[in-house]
C-alpha cells in the first residue's frame, strides 16, 4: 500500500476520486483508501502521517521518488494530462517520447507529490484482460 501525507484530506480525495477517478473504498473520515491495480492508495494528514513516523512533518523538493500511472495510449496520456490540471495538478514535465522508447508526462498533485503518466508500448502495465 502506498500512503500519502497530504495537506488538506477532503481537497486530496476529490482530487483523486473526481480528478483521476480511483475508486474509493469505505473508510474511517480521517483517511481515505482507494483501489489501484493490485494495490491501494492511501491518504493520510500530512502532519498526522509525520507523527505517527516519528519525522518532522517539514519538508519540501524532491522527494526521491515518483508515482506512475500507466495507460494505454499516448492520447490517454496527453487527455489524462489535461484532466488532471484541469482539478488542481500542476504540470512538472510536458507529455513526449521519452529515452526508453515510451511517451510521458510528469505533474504534481496539489500537494506536490510527483506522478507520471506514462504509456509503456513494450509492455502493459495493470490489470490484463480475463481472456
Amino acid at each position: 500500500m502506498i500512503t500519502l501525507g497530504v495537506a488538506d484530506l477532503p481537497r486530496s480525495i476529490e482530487f483523486y476520486e473526481k480528478g483521476l477517478g480511483f475508486p474509493r473504498l469505505e473508510s474511517p473520515p480521517e483517511v481515505a483508501f482507494f483501489t489501484l491495480n493490485g494495490s491501494w492508495l492511501g491518504l493520510y494528514g500530512r502532519d498526522a502521517l509525520a507523527e505517527d513516523a516519528t519525522v518532522s512533518a517539514e519538508g519540501s523538493g524532491f522527494n526521491s521518488f515518483a508515482l506512475a500511472h500507466n495507460v494505454g495510449s499516448e492520447a490517454e496520456v496527453d487527455e489524462t494530462i489535461a484532466h488532471v490540471l484541469s482539478v488542481g495538478a500542476t504540470l512538472a514535465k510536458p507529455a513526449q517520447k521519452v529515452f526508453w522508447g515510451g511517451y510521458s508526462a510528469y505533474f504534481r498533485d496539489p500537494d506536490g507529490h510527483l506522478w507520471e503518466v506514462a504509456c509503456n508500448p513494450f509492455e502493459w502495465i495493470g490489470p490484463r484482460d480475463p481472456d
